[in-house]
């Protein structure tokens, strides 16, 4: 049977691509799991019509996160740690405490989605990345000063 991926499917091939399979698997697996379509002239349609509407979701998505990365890079944080010797923190800056920093000036982040190359242990400015969707890295200033 031809069918029409729906999805990327690893061990099949990637979205509209038309590929042969046994009826069972088609019938049993792919099509009631909606990874694929039965290859028809109407399917084709619907695909051209889904892979339009995923186009347009993606852009929409891709502007508001730019438009979240602008107000990010405008905002600067404040951090206070309990310190000890030589300026070392006890314990470090973990992205939750950005995130929950963030969270209180109006910014709803998760904390997956800011990234640390290793944590923060010391006083300081730092510039950390906040990936948002559709591929967009805004930067945040954290400054982290003393209790």
């Amino acid at each position: 049977m031809k069918v029409i991926l729906r999805k990327d499917f690893e061990q099949l091939g990637r979205v509209g691509d038309v590929i042969e399979v046994k009826d069972g698997y088609a019938r049993n697996y792919l099509i009631p799991r909606k990874i694929a379509y039965r290859a028809t002239k109407s399917s084709m349609l619907q695909l051209e019509e889904e892979k339009k509407q995923q186009a347009r979701m993606l852009a929409k998505e891709k502007r508001t996160s730019e438009k979240l990365a602008i107000g990010l890079e405008k905002v600067s944080i404040t951090i206070q740690m309990k310190v000890g010797e030589e300026d070392r923190l006890f314990g470090s800056v973990t992205s939750q405490m950005i995130a929950e920093a963030l969270s209180e000036k109006g910014f709803t982040i998760d904390k997956r989605q800011i990234e640390l190359e290793e944590p923060i242990k010391a006083l300081g400015i730092y510039s950390v990345d906040v990936r948002l969707p559709g591929g967009v890295v805004g930067k945040v200033k954290v400054w982290v000063v003393r209790e």
